[in-house]
């Protein structure tokens, strides 16, 4: 039996993505910690986490764990990004004036832009984005399979990610803008969306995570 980690900092919606990854992975051993030790012995790793980076970051520093996912990252070891631990991965946001991310992802979370409509109605659209959207493949991935191109996946959030490079894309959604919903860097993956709050799509990118080796 592996271990998938799930990184416990006080900011995540933990007992969801733990129950789910139990439901698609039963015959792994998920751990809900915050023990440096554990998770560095893991398989592998999740980052979730949703609230405001500032007081993410300042609680994986108070904890130590803000090396800790660096190492994770470097060590081959698959590592799964969700909403705010999406973010987290990048170089800075622009929340509160400018906070520093763990820069395992080159790039920015930058803040939904006021004043934006709906293309298809001309309705002003809501900061946060809130609810269901469409998630468009940039290509191949291992954590793809079995999920049709433009499924629907939940998504509450206010900053988005802009990554450096283009190659760094694993998807796209549209809400006024294309923004990168999906990040990718050889054994991270990051998505946006709440994979344990989008049904069957969300629990099939888990099963794929939880038989994911790293490697493309």
């Amino acid at each position: 039996m592996s271990t998938i980690a799930v990184i416990d900092y006080g900011m995540g919606n933990l007992r969801s993505v733990a129950k789910a990854l139990e439901h698609v992975a039963p015959s792994e051993s998920v751990q809900v910690t915050s023990d440096a030790d554990t998770i560095l012995a893991a398989e592998r790793v999740v980052f979730p986490g949703v609230g405001a980076l500032r007081d993410c970051m300042a609680e994986l520093q108070r904890l130590q764990l803000d090396q800790v996912i660096k190492d994770v990252a470097a060590s081959g070891r698959p590592l799964l990004g969700i909403c705010l631990g999406m973010q987290a991965l990048l170089d800075s946001s622009e929340e509160n004036e400018g906070t520093q991310g763990l820069g395992v992802i080159p790039g920015q979370a930058l803040h939904f832009a006021a004043g934006q409509v709906d293309a298809l109605n001309g309705e002003p659209l809501k900061v946060p984005h809130m609810g269901w959207n469409q998630v468009c493949q940039a290509g191949l991935h291992p954590l793809w399979s079995d999920i049709a191109q433009n499924s629907r996946f939940y998504f509450v959030h206010s900053y988005y990610a802009k990554p450096v490079h283009q190659a760094n894309s694993a998807a796209t959604t549209h809400y006024g803008q294309d923004f990168a919903s999906a990040l990718v860097a050889g054994n991270v993956f990051a998505v946006q969306f709440h994979p344990e709050k989008s049904q069957q799509a969300g629990l099939t990118l888990l099963r794929n995570f939880a038989e994911w080796d790293g490697t493309l």
